[in-house]
């Protein structure tokens, strides 16, 4: 800890804080000092490992005849199979920290792969980074990014250096057999020329980045096959080459209305699910933007909306209150100013628009579709019109909340198990989370 100073609203204050730490590593492969890797004093295995695999010196784990880092006396010395190049012309970079390259590549592998991604899974992994620097830093001044497959962050790195934070994912991928061909990068900083011909090496798809690019980063994305993204922010981004590649959302749900029922009393759980943690952010962030790729309106139904704010949609209260899940679809169908709703539980992070988006194809004039999974029929999957409202104001009046009563006097149309399957092996859209054993088995 150090004294610092802070300057705001005209008054200078001092007190004490950390600073980030500069750690020069003098690299020695084969007998022969190669460089001085100005870096972040952490996991140098991964970094040394990741910065010889980019400079192509090395493509496996079994090219190292020797790794050997001493963090007490700043060296690592390292024996590879082979010989290194008689010589090696240096290249000063412009990342942060003083990058060094042997030689920036002439020409670069071409991008191939069918993966594509949306804007929801950028934004996502974006969010997923900002969280992960959180967690771990407790200064500024530090470079993070992280590669993942549009469902999960894969690889996780930080560095005083953004080239460096590429590094070092190479390397931990490395060590840990992550194939990173096809995969999403995102950074906090800045996307260079050397950050751009790294991540062609390894067959990054796509690039985002909280800021912008270079020109030249730019002209090499474009020429290998890479979508760029900058200036992620407010739910807003730009894209500099391939925008083709990306995988933009289907229209929304015409005449519908998504209704999130968060009333429960998640008694079996113990806390609230809806808060749980899944892939870096709250169980119903998930549901909600499932939910507002399908539809232009949506809706939570809640007695306790302050805990829901960081949701960008209204948060409504029940009529009936203590009266179920019944309560909720109510509430939803009461306020839409649509003649349908949607309904999903909080606790569905599978739910599958594909599936939403057929069922919805299969609505007539009945008040109600239901679809059936191997369970029985799904009541908080459903569609739901206007017309059951009085149906479940008298079951609710006579307090009566199980949804198989509002079933058993409305006219139904039951979708069934076997249709369902096609549209959801395994009828995946339909797993909720109840218990705690639930939910360590999907977190594992």
């Amino acid at each position: 800890m150090i004294p610092i100073h802070t300057y705001a609203k005209g008054v200078l204050e001092e007190h004490e804080g950390e600073v980030v730490s500069e750690y020069p590593l003098s690299l020695t492969v084969n007998g022969r000092e190669l460089a001085t890797l100005v870096a972040s004093p952490h996991s140098l295995n991964f970094l040394v490992a990741g910065f010889l695999r980019l400079q192509g010196f090395i493509s496996s784990l079994d090219d190292f005849e020797m790794l050997s880092v001493c963090q007490d006396f700043g060296a690592a010395n390292v024996r590879i199979k082979g010989e290194l190049p008689e010589k090696l012309r240096p290249v000063l970079t412009s990342g942060c920290g003083t990058g060094i390259s042997f030689s920036m590549p002439v020409s670069l592998p071409q991008t191939v792969t069918e993966r594509r991604y949306t804007p929801e899974q950028i934004f996502s992994l974006m969010e997923m980074l900002g969280r992960e620097a959180d967690r771990y830093r407790s200064h500024g001044g530090i470079h993070s990014a992280a590669v993942g497959d549009g469902e999960r962050m894969l690889v996780y790195a930080e560095d005083l250096g953004r080239h460096n934070t590429l590094d070092r994912i190479a390397g931990e991928a490395l060590f840990k057999g992550v194939e990173l061909s096809g995969l999403m990068l995102v950074t906090s900083g800045r996307v260079s020329t050397e950050m751009a011909a790294k991540a062609a090496q390894l067959g990054i798809s796509l690039i985002a980045s909280r800021t912008s690019p270079t020109d030249m980063a730019v002209k090499l994305c474009s020429d290998a096959g890479i979508t760029l993204v900058g200036y992620v922010r407010g739910g807003r981004f730009q894209v500099y080459s391939h925008h083709q590649r990306l995988l933009l959302p289907a229209g929304k749900i015409p005449g519908v209305t998504g209704v999130i029922l968060a009333g429960g009393r998640s008694s079996r759980m113990g806390r609230n699910k809806a808060l749980l943690e899944f892939g870096g952010s709250p169980l119903i962030e998930t549901v909600y933007r499932t939910m507002a790729g399908l539809f232009d309106q949506v809706v939570v139904v809640t007695n306790d909306p302050e805990d829901y704010q960081f949701l960008p949609c209204p948060k409504i209260p029940d009529i009936f209150v203590g009266g179920g899940s019944m309560a909720g679809i109510h509430a939803g169908l009461s306020w839409s100013s649509t003649q349908r709703i949607f309904v999903a539980a909080c606790d569905m992070p599978f739910l599958d628009p594909g599936v939403v988006r057929a069922l919805a194809g299969l609505m007539g004039d009945e008040d109600i579709l239901v679809p059936e999974s191997d369970g029985g029929l799904e009541p908080l999957h459903a569609f739901y019109a206007k017309g059951a409202i009085p149906a479940m104001e008298e079951v609710l009046t006579a307090e009566r909340k199980k949804i198989v009563d509002l079933l058993l006097i409305m006219g139904v149309r039951v979708v069934p198990a076997r249709e369902v399957a096609l549209l959801s092996p395994g009828f995946a859209s339909f797993r909720n989370i109840n218990l705690p054993e639930e939910y360590a088995r999907l977190t594992s």
